[in-house]
């Protein structure tokens, strides 16, 4: 019998696109120019990319992330001996690109050992703190697109109330306060702006807040990329690290206020 007509089953399921036809002819092509090899005359370059030009990648980059050490109220080594094991096996040099201390370090080995954990260091003169130790009163750093400030906190009146914070806040034109004096671990959001008390990271008593009595010590880290920040926790409770977290967003803690 005559051969059957070519039907849409009895064709190949493959389909080819105008855009695999393109494909094809230029492979083709190329395959071609290889055989032929290269014209007469004409040399390979040797001097690409042109000297002088610079390259950039126009492609939107990440936030980097950076991690910044906040704590303070250590009072070493009148109110407590040391900062605890638990602690310091967390605080791993080389990791930590910025350390905010709110003060009452009270010993200048306190200051080399955070020293050597985090290069740069900023610390708040505390109520303790030897004035000839030089410690400014505030300081404020840059880190991603947010500005974070430092401060120890007694100066406030009254002490730890967030609307008086908040006005320190905006006289130092920062979207993240550090402040400490209370020896115990806070955050609030305050006119779009987050207030951030890191508690004592020895544990050290405050007549003002626990009447004596030692407190559980905790420090925080904070994980800065661009306008958001991760507040991380650290308290040692009952002789474990718990670890807690709060979330800052600049944009949406503006929006909400």
């Amino acid at each position: 019998p005559p051969n059957p007509p070519r039907t849409a089953s009895a064709c190949s399921s493959k389909v080819t696109s105008p855009q695999s036809l393109r494909t094809g002819a230029a492979e083709q092509g190329r395959g071609r120019k290889r055989k032929q090899g290269r014209r007469p005359g004409r040399a390979r370059r040797t001097d690409w990319p042109p000297a002088g030009r610079v390259w950039r990648d126009s492609r939107p980059q990440a936030a980097a992330m950076v991690l910044v050490l906040c704590m303070g109220d250590l009072h070493i080594p009148y109110r407590a001996a040391d900062l605890p094991e638990k602690f310091k096996a967390l605080l791993v040099p080389g990791k930590i690109q910025h350390a905010l201390v709110t003060g009452d370090l009270c010993s200048r080995d306190v200051y080399d050992y955070l020293k050597g954990v985090c290069g740069d260091l900023h610390v708040a003169k505390g109520e303790f703190d030897d004035p000839a130790c030089g410690y400014p009163e505030n300081k404020v750093i840059s880190v991603g697109s947010l500005r974070l400030g430092v401060i120890h906190g007694h100066q406030i009146v009254p002490w730890g109330d967030a609307d008086a914070l908040a006005s320190v806040q905006r006289q130092l034109g920062c979207d993240i306060l550090v402040s400490g004096h209370s020896h115990q671990f806070r955050t609030r959001v305050c006119d779009g702006r987050l207030l951030v008390d890191p508690g004592s990271a020895t544990g050290a008593p405050s007549s003002l807040r626990t009447g004596g009595a030692m407190v559980n010590p905790s420090f925080v880290l904070m994980d800065v990329e661009g306008e958001r920040a991760t507040v991380y926790v650290y308290e040692l409770v009952d002789g474990e690290v718990k670890v807690e977290k709060t979330l800052y967003d600049k944009a949406a803690a503006a929006a909400a206020e």
